[in-house]
């Protein structure tokens, strides 16, 4: 028998717990013998609930137990996350996470340690909920040089810019509905801000690389600045405005940004709506492919979180998931080329007198026009819309 123990019983835990106790059967199954939830740490009680039979508020229940192969960290945030999850791995037991936050800030040291002590710290919720994407590209990717990256990996975001989309709605609108909803928290920073995509972009891009990328480093920009102007530009030009996570192979460095991107129909990102993310995979080899479904939510996230833990109690030894603490270097973004969709009060001869040949509409919003220029760098956006008074908002532009 394989016993394993669940450290928080909120969303994720509740849920993972779930998974563990209605699907015993096919989880005993894949594993090889059967799999029981021991212990389920939480600070609460949870009085009726069936967890209460295996609750402790105790950590060294689960940390001296020697049944105990396998814990599920699902308590969120760093701390006490970070020192229960290194004296698991310490321990001997195996770590399967869904904590992005500290995937992404202490990975690479929470890693060598599983690999030193030969278990495995597995973190395949903490990306795409329930999209598998960490496993595919340690293995079935490994042969490929990935060249790119691309995500839609916000679900809340991506709720709140296709209904702007579809209702011509503002941002404060559809960010109170997305709160009613339970998809926005109470402080949206993380999601609007582009934090929590960030994050995720860093942990993929530490992933295929073997090197460490803080999410601090990466240039990082939300959607609360877009509006239903922007969205009724793009609409007139037959784009949809998405917030991308990319990272980009450029020689033997990597370019990594998040922001808001307009991007065409030909696009494959282009018809991920509503709560749904996507992962865009670019390798040398493979070519493109694309993984798709739930990037959040209880169940799905739970899910990839169980499917990890069948992972770590089947295998023997460690799998061999790594990066190192060397950090990787970063190409400057302002060498990177995008087309720049802007909108300001100047004139079509102003616009193309400071941008030069650029398509001009003039027909969507009164006293301003919306404009795209051609393909140029950062550096040479910020040069030429120096010339430029009057600009009201910038949106990159896919392609």
């Amino acid at each position: 028998m394989k016993h394993v123990a669940i450290m928080g019983y909120g969303t994720v835990g509740s849920g993972v717990y779930e998974v563990l106790t209605k699907n015993k059967e096919v989880v005993s199954k894949n594993v090889g013998e059967e799999v029981n939830v021991k212990y389920v740490l939480d600070l609460r009680e949870f009085p009726g609930d069936p967890v209460s039979e295996v609750l402790t508020h105790n950590f060294d229940d689960i940390l001296n137990d020697e049944e105990v192969s396998v814990v599920a960290e699902v308590m969120g945030g760093i701390e006490p996350a970070y020192t229960f999850t290194k004296k698991c791995l310490l321990a001997g037991k195996s770590v399967c996470t869904s904590n992005k936050a500290l995937v992404e800030k202490h990975g690479a040291e929470l890693l060598a340690i599983a690999k030193e002590k030969n278990v495995n710290y597995l973190f395949e919720a903490s990306v795409g909920g329930g999209i598998p994407i960490i496993r595919p590209l340690h293995t079935c990717l490994t042969a490929d040089v990935i060249e790119e990256i691309s995500g839609i990996l916000n679900g809340t975001t991506n709720y709140m810019l296709t209904k702007m989309s579809v209702e011509g709605a503002d941002y404060d609108e559809v960010l109170k509905d997305a709160q009613a909803k339970g998809y926005a928290e109470r402080n949206p920073e993380a999601d609007v801000e582009g934090h929590d995509p960030a994050r995720k972009i860093a942990i993929l891009t530490s992933l295929i690389t073997g090197k460490k990328v803080d999410f601090e480093d990466l240039y990082c920009e939300g959607i609360t600045k877009v509006t239903p102007a922007d969205i009724a530009y793009a609409k007139k030009m037959g784009l949809a405005i998405k917030l991308l996570a990319t990272s980009k192979r450029i020689g033997d460095q990597y370019s990594i940004m998040v922001s808001p991107k307009m991007i065409g129909s030909a696009h494959p990102l282009f018809a991920v709506n509503d709560v749904f993310n996507a992962i865009f995979v670019k390798g040398n080899m493979l070519g493109d492919s694309m993984f798709y479904g739930s990037g959040a939510g209880k169940l799905p996230t739970a899910s990839a979180v169980a499917g990890d833990i069948v992972e770590a109690a089947k295998v023997t030894g460690n799998t061999g998931h790594f990066w190192t603490e060397e950090k990787l270097e970063l190409a400057d973004i302002s060498n990177v080329e995008n087309k720049f969709f802007v909108r300001t009060t100047a004139s079509a001869e102003e616009a193309k007198a400071a941008f030069g040949d650029v398509f001009v509409m003039d027909d969507v919003e009164a006293g301003e026009i919306g404009f795209v220029t051609e393909k140029m760098t950062e550096a040479a956006y910020k040069e030429c819309a120096a010339k430029l008074n009057g600009i009201i908002s910038m949106i990159r532009v896919e392609g």
